[in-house]
């Protein structure tokens, strides 16, 4: 159950600290849209990225969410992965450590072009690995059936994983539409999170609840 409430927790924070960071934005105003999330992170006020002006009041907020997410995730999935077993929790275990340490990277070193080139090139491959395993997660926990949850979870994790991947390869089609398609291969595994971890909580509240009453 404690698996299941840290990554509750974890795509709630994301999401409130998201929309905070980007409320602080007053000129330019940010776009969901156009921007790219990696830009409510960047320490740099007024400088320019492929068309871009970035300038987040805000962006201790938005990289201590960065590095919240990838420990919180990957604690919440590792927790979760008890409930497998062998080889499928190696792959959870390995998948999950390798999300967190890559986004513990994406909040330490920014998406700004006015830093060092090596550090840009962290970000960017640091979030590129973070999405794919944790939407790789979604997709594993619906093809396999140990969590115990019923046949339509495990569609929508397939799906949604699925669909992250598949959204995040199309984030550079459009510069009017990058920040809705990198969202999508974000939101992605931070609804999958919401929705496994409420699925579980109340699998298990149930079972207790069945567990008492078979008592009296």
């Amino acid at each position: 159950m404690l698996g299941s409430i840290v990554l509750i927790v974890n795509a709630v924070q994301w999401v409130v600290a998201e929309a905070v960071t980007a409320a602080a934005w007053t000129d330019p105003s940010y776009s969901y849209a156009t921007n790219f999330i990696s830009d409510l992170g960047v320490p740099d006020c007024g400088t320019q990225y492929q068309g871009r002006v970035i300038c987040s009041p805000l962006r201790s907020l938005m990289n201590a969410s960065f590095i919240g997410q990838g420990i919180l995730f990957a604690l919440g999935v590792v927790l979760l992965s008890r409930l497998t077993y062998g080889r499928r929790r190696r792959i959870l275990v390995a998948l999950a450590l390798t999300h967190g340490v890559a986004f513990v990277l994406v909040g330490l070193f920014h998406g700004s072009p006015n830093g060092p080139d090596a550090g840009l090139v962290i970000h960017i491959a640091a979030a590129a690995v973070g999405i794919l395993c944790a939407n790789t997660v979604a997709i594993l926990a619906g093809a396999w059936r140990d969590l115990g949850l019923p046949t339509a979870y495990r569609r929508f994790s397939i799906a949604v994983g699925v669909l992250g991947i598949a959204s995040e390869a199309l984030v550079n089609l459009s510069a009017d539409t990058a920040g809705l398609f990198e969202r999508g291969g974000v939101y992605s595994w931070l609804l999958w999170g919401l929705v496994t971890g409420a699925l579980l909580v109340v699998k298990d509240r149930r079972g207790v609840a069945v567990g008492q009453n078979v008592a009296v």
